[in-house]
């Protein structure tokens, strides 16, 4: 029963997934989905259609709630509702067989996802796996090699989180905080939440922490957002601070 009494039948879900089904909507929901906000304009060139007809994508994105839209000045601005619309394309991603590249700018943008990305809002891609698995070896997080692996319950393409219980140390806690990381994110007691990376098949760090370190490697100019969606490059200070950021066990 919902909150204004009347009683609720079973999720539409075969409704809320056309929305996700026209191949134009899912490139708008992509465009959007490192957190900003972005112009129709601009969401026509990623979808590869016109002023007119993007309208009417983004129409069935509002009636569905998976955006909203704010007014700035002449211009409307479209960003997605939740994170959990983002859950949902990352968890279509890693079950969706991979197109065929035909082109250079399709070379290039796989390219540039594939390197390094925003996965909600942490770091994903071959940076992020990378970044973890150094986390790992410094012996900062415990409790998995980073890997995916198919045949361990839990730790399927379709679900993140439920497999290795990965948690923080004592010693990764201090060497965040150092890193001025929030305290209230390094807790050496909750398992700390992780996704299959849809590109590399393996983990990479996800939930507040995985936030945190992200929101500080743009704070320090370590990445730096590309023009491709979500995806980001490691700047010549980002290279020689990560290289320098985790020292061995």
């Amino acid at each position: 029963m919902s909150q204004d009494g009347t009683t609720r039948g079973e999720p539409d879900i075969a409704g809320v997934a056309s929305a996700f089904a026209d191949p134009r909507r899912a490139h708008v929901l992509m465009a959007l989905a490192d957190g900003r906000a972005l112009p129709a304009g601009r969401l026509a060139e990623e979808a590869g259609v016109s002023a007119s007809t993007i309208s009417n994508h983004l129409t069935v994105l509002l009636n569905h709630d998976l955006v909203t839209v704010e007014q700035q000045g002449r211009h409307r601005y479209y960003r997605l509702t939740t994170s959990e619309v983002e859950g949902v394309l990352e968890a279509l991603a890693r079950l969706a067989p991979r197109t065929p590249i035909t082109s250079l700018r399709a070379h290039t943008r796989a390219h540039a996802v594939r390197t390094a990305r925003t996965c909600y809002r942490h770091l994903a891609g071959q940076a992020g796996v990378d970044l973890f698995q150094r986390f790992i070896g410094a012996g900062w997080i415990i409790g998995g090699d980073g890997l995916h692996r198919p045949e361990v319950t839990g730790d399927r393409l379709s679900s993140s989180s439920k497999g290795d219980q990965y948690r923080l140390t004592s010693s990764g806690a201090r060497a965040f905080e150092a890193w001025d990381i929030a305290p209230r994110v390094l807790s050496t007691i909750r398992p700390l939440r992780y996704c299959i990376d849809w590109t590399e098949q393996a983990h990479h760090l996800a939930g507040p922490l995985g936030t945190a370190i992200t929101d500080r490697l743009f704070d320090l100019g370590w990445i730096v957002r590309n023009k491709v969606p979500r995806s980001v490059d490691i700047t010549r200070e980002g290279e020689a601070g990560l290289a320098s950021l985790v020292s061995p066990a």
